[in-house]
């Protein structure tokens, strides 16, 4: 087993810089000089990606080495995914002698990837613009319809300084007007010490009946009891296995949050998913929205009835094609669906993770508004 756990991340790297190195080098035939200086540059990035991920995300938390190691694997998962989409081209152009054909395949794949990675780049960056989307709950009382709930997930404030970005994520908030601001886990990655000056903005966020917070895995990486007290410290509420009744009009809803599944794992007692404590003061035929960080979650959600879940966790695959991968362990990437009696809303997330790229899977704020039946 452990021989597995080190063989099998060696191949993966193998095959990532493997497949560029023949696309890109070797079968364009640059000759003795290009071969050496391309084969040196993959090289490099083959120490280097691995060894700054290492030192960012292990215990060190060394900044500079994880926001080089995250954008090296940006580069190399953007350049090995279009280097293998590059073969349909190289059988388009079979009418055309090598090396010629290879080094056309050569430079459109190296175009294309570049265009991605800036673009991609752009969107991770920018301040995520509002998808809205209504929700029709039928429990949902006459009081209480129109609704509106705003949420931010995935915000992983980490490695890049982001506190000027989380300040116009807080102003954008604030302009929606929401009567509920949810967040759905993975607020930051590291210590409270390290990321709080990103995440304290969110303390001026302001919601007219409640802020709700819960943990996702990456809070389990690093210190989720002290989160869970940070986001309390800045006035949310943290539903962490519990729930807070909401009234309006003379009608009652019930938002209820739950821990992320790896919180049972993680050595801290009372953390892990426990449904029933938090909807063991649900009152009868009162709407369940539940917060739950991981889609997969909604097994559990469908056999309590829960009316609606959100949550994030997915991205939306953050860096195409990734979401194939997610898809395999995920029952959904984004936006709403229905899953017996209950719906889920999942977000493709407000930040990113790692890498400051977002192919093809746009980040958002969300803004539901629930209607009645």
């Amino acid at each position: 087993m452990r021989g597995q756990l080190v063989v099998v991340p060696i191949l993966a790297m193998l095959l990532l810089f493997g497949v560029p190195w023949w696309t890109l080098v070797l079968a364009p035939d640059w000759g003795a000089a290009g071969t050496i200086a391309g084969t040196a540059v993959l090289a490099l990035g083959l120490v280097t990606m691995p060894t700054g991920m290492y030192f960012g995300h292990g215990r060190r938390q060394r900044d500079g080495a994880a926001r080089v190691g995250d954008s090296l694997l940006a580069i190399i998962w953007v350049l090995f995914s279009w280097c293998i989409l590059s073969l349909v081209l190289r059988v388009a152009l079979l009418g055309v002698d090598d090396p010629l054909r290879s080094r056309i395949v050569a430079g459109a794949t190296l175009v294309v990837a570049a265009g991605l990675l800036v673009h991609g780049n752009r969107v991770a960056m920018r301040v995520p613009p509002v998808k809205a989307t209504d929700v029709v709950i039928p429990r949902l009382g006459p009081g209480l319809d129109g609704l509106r709930v705003a949420v931010l997930t995935d915000t992983h404030f980490g490695p890049i300084d982001r506190t000027k970005w989380s300040e116009k994520v807080v102003a954008a908030v604030n302009a929606l007007d929401a009567d509920v601001v949810c967040h759905a886990g993975d607020l930051a990655d590291g210590a409270v010490a390290k990321r709080r000056k990103q995440v304290d903005p969110l303390g001026g966020v302001q919601a007219g009946l409640g802020r709700f917070y819960i943990t996702g895995n990456h809070e389990y990486f690093g210190e989720a009891q002290a989160w869970l007290d940070h986001m309390a410290g800045l006035g949310w509420d943290t539903l962490h296995n519990r729930s807070t009744l909401l009234e309006r009009g003379g009608d009652r809803i019930l938002f209820a949050g739950i821990d992320d599944p790896t919180g049972a794992s993680s050595g801290l007692p009372g953390h892990g998913p426990d449904l029933a404590a938090a909807l063991a003061d649900r009152p009868a035929d009162v709407p369940v929205v539940l917060l739950a960080h991981q889609p997969k979650q909604v097994r559990e959600a469908r056999e309590a009835d829960v009316d609606l879940q959100i949550s994030g966790h997915t991205h939306g695959g953050q860096i195409w094609p990734f979401h194939l991968l997610v898809r395999l362990d995920q029952p959904t990437l984004s936006g709403l669906t229905r899953h017996g009696p209950t719906q889920l809303y999942n977000s493709r997330g407000t930040g990113f993770w790692g890498p400051p790229f977002r192919v093809f899977a746009p980040s958002e704020i969300t803004l539901l508004t629930l209607r009645s039946a």
